[in-house]
Order: C-alpha cells, then structure tokens, then sequence
C-alpha cells in the first residue's frame, strides 16, 4: 500500500465532494468559489479542511461547515474528518475560479 497514493486518492475524492457543496446564496460550488483553502490528510487518513466564508456573519457559519465534515467523511478512506473556518487570509471575488466566472457572468 502506498501512503502517498492514498493520499491523493483520498484528496481527490475529497476535491469531488466539496465540488458538489454549494453556497445557498451563489449557484456555485465553495470549491469553485474559493472558499476551500487547503485539504490535509494525516498518516493515519483523517482529514482537515481548512476553508472560510463569503462573510464572517454568512446565515451559513453553522450549518456549511458541518455538511463539508460529514460529507468528507463519507469519501473512501477517510477515517475521520474536521473543518477549521479561518477568516485570514480574506475571501475576495479574485479567489472564484475563471469557470465559476463565467458561469456566474462576471467576465
């Protein structure tokens, strides 16, 4: 068994199910919007999801972040999941990815 081909495994089956959160207020994925900033995964295949929100006081601050754990958690190999909102560095319009631009009309 490879550890680090597990790894990306486990991260890319991660990436596909934030891929299908979205954010109540925009038709758009928080994968694509940016608000994902970074997916760790232990030795031991528990992952931490480091992510923010459109606005600190988004009516979503409870409940977006306890879909993303239990969703993770369902991905294959996971053993456990945790989410940690960090709010630096700031969300912006610039962290949208040029596909959810274009879908959202904004270039």
């Amino acid at each position: 068994m490879d550890l680090t081909e597990d790894k990306r495994r486990i991260e890319s089956g991660v990436i596909d199910v934030v891929k299908t959160i979205y954010d109540p207020e925009i038709p758009v994925s928080i994968y694509e919007l940016g608000l994902i900033y970074n997916i760790l995964i232990d030795d031991s295949f528990k992952v931490k999801v480091r992510m923010t929100l459109t606005a600190p006081n988004c009516p979503v601050a409870e409940s977006l972040p306890l879909e993303v754990k239990e969703r993770v958690k369902l991905v294959a190999g996971v053993r456990d999941a945790e989410v940690e909102i960090v709010f630096d560095p700031p969300w912006t319009k610039d962290m949208i990815s040029e596909a959810a631009m274009l879908e959202l009309g904004l270039l």
